[in-house]
């Protein structure tokens, strides 16, 4: 095989931890090569030396034959590398338009020359099939749209290498199906693609060749086609990992939390983001709220939580109305939320891992007094949940969780959540971005979570996530509960048709 990438022997290392360890890594020309690992393996790492974000201690890139030195970005750019973040780099105030050809401007007498630019995004936009408005403010699009657009960017370069770090962590399945047509579309123009994930069925479904990592380390490249997902589930974990969750059957107690009339304003538009949305949860049960990303489930959970506005309604947690008192008095009477954002509403980033570990605790005698953090039980608490939740970090409760990877962020939120023994856990999208081994624990958490009587609210888009875990779904459909299913009577199939709101309209019409 031609190979158009070479990273040989790369090593890595950071304050207390060698993120890659003499890892090498071959891309053949027009082929889709994944990199799988569990979260913290060093992918990430790996992509972000290739793409000049890092300088290896040891190791060498070869590209087409050549030795080439990538000190920055810029460079890798010259060379033919874009990148795609798993947390986007794009200016919020800006527009489309601008964000795709920020740094390569076409400029005359100081002006910024904008039709050129457009005539040729537009072009790229239609050719791959990703349809982005380019006036549109980054701020006011989705994250799919937001997706399309770092594309875009890696296109306009006429960049010929093109990193996709976890990028569909963030989609829905139909945006995700989307996004693998525009990858083979890529890689049958002669474009080469590095494409970190930890979702099996992706890698099955596109990838040609699969780079493993575990802990830093180089463990094999397989061929994709001839290796099953068992087999890489396990090179990734280093032991067999269970693909379904094992639950006893729920016994639901009494009605727990309650949602009555809720009603919550849309801000794009006059139609309300959730309109007159009843149910409730009972201790024992998880009760999972599914449906396409967009449809109020966002606005529902922070209405919830007190994070975001209500118009009417009302919310009660053990028979206590709770619509109006503030989120720390929320916490305080028994709610735990795992959020969907967990960078935006889960962590402070450049606080230290114990810091974040006591954020809905620091006021209490437990660890203050006279208004003065106790450092030593704070490090102690942190100690005993970083053991416990199996959360990965170079400097133990000392380390910034900005540094971390996303998985141990996910798993430090979960660790804050539930060892608050809460009363109703409310966990949105908690296994977004994580690998096989993390999702098993999450879930199991989950599980054991309902099986000590709590009520649990989960929010997903996963589909089999959803089949798997729930014990009742109700599907949210443009901000209305349009069914109520038992996960062992229904179908994936129907879900998506309630999903697309296509099974309402069939029960309209009848």
């Amino acid at each position: 095989m031609d190979y158009i990438i070479e990273m040989l022997n790369i090593t890595k290392s950071f304050p207390g931890i060698i993120a890659n360890d003499a890892i090498t890594l071959q891309l053949g020309k027009g082929e889709i090569h994944a990199l799988l690992g569990e979260n913290g393996a060093g992918k990430s790492t790996l992509m972000s030396v290739l793409f000049g974000l890092y300088q290896p201690e040891k190791g060498l890139i070869i590209k087409e034959g050549k030795e080439v030195k990538i000190n920055n970005p810029n460079d890798a750019n010259n060379l033919g590398i874009g990148m795609v973040h798993q947390h986007f780099k794009l200016i919020q105030n800006f527009t489309v338009l601008q964000n795709i050809i920020l740094g390569v401007e076409t400029t005359k007498n100081g002006f910024l020359k904008m039709d050129e630019a457009r005539e040729k995004v537009m072009a790229l936009s239609d050719q791959y099939g990703l349809k982005v408005d380019p006036d549109a403010l980054i701020e006011d699009i989705t994250v799919g749209m937001q997706q399309r657009v770092e594309i875009l960017k890696m296109l306009y370069r006429d960049n010929e290498i093109l990193i996709f770090d976890e990028p569909t962590a963030v989609l829905t399945p139909q945006e995700i199906e989307e996004l693998m047509k525009i990858m083979k579309e890529l890689a049958e123009e002669g474009k080469s693609i590095l494409f970190i994930t930890h979702k099996l069925n992706e890698i099955k479904t596109i990838a040609d060749r699969c780079t493993v990592l575990r802990k830093g380390k180089y463990i094999g490249t397989i061929d994709v086609k001839t290796t099953s997902k068992e087999k890489m589930s396990e090179m990734m974990v280093g032991r067999k990992v269970q693909f379904t969750v094992e639950k006893s059957p729920s016994i639901p107690d009494l009605s727990h939390f309650k949602v009555s009339n809720l009603t919550v304003a849309s801000k794009r538009s006059a139609k309300k983001a959730v309109n007159n949305v009843s149910f409730t949860v009972k201790k024992g049960e998880i009760l999972c709220i599914a449906g396409i990303d967009g449809n109020g489930q966002s606005e529902l959970v922070y209405a919830l939580t007190g994070l975001g506005p209500i118009e009417s309604g009302q919310i009660f947690l053990n028979g206590k109305e709770i619509t109006k008192i503030s989120v720390r008095d929320r916490n305080v009477l028994g709610m735990s939320h795992i959020p969907e954002d967990r960078h935006k509403d889960g962590l402070i980033l450049d606080y230290t891992l114990a810091e974040n570990l006591i954020l809905k605790k620091y006021f209490t005698p437990e660890f203050q007094h006279h208004g003065f953090i106790k450092f030593d039980q704070t490090h102690a608490y942190a100690d005993r949940l970083i053991s416990e939740f199996d959360i990965r970090s170079g400097q133990g409760s000392n380390t910034i969780v900005r540094s971390m990877s996303g998985g141990n962020q996910q798993k430090a939120i979960l660790a804050r959540e539930i060892n608050d023994d809460p009363e109703i856990l409310i966990a949105v999208q908690p296994t977004r971005g994580l690998d096989v081994g993390a999702i098993e624990y999450i879930h199991k958490q989950l599980v054991e979570q309902r099986n000590a009587g709590k009520a649990v609210l989960l929010v997903s888009l996963e589909l089999d996530e959803v089949m798997n875990v729930s014990d009742r779904i109700l599907v949210l459909f443009e901000g209305e509960i349009v069914a109520d299913l038992n996960p062992e009577e229904t179908t994936i199939q129907e879900l998506g048709l309630y999903m697309a709101g296509c099974k309402l309209k069939e029960m309209v019409t009848q």
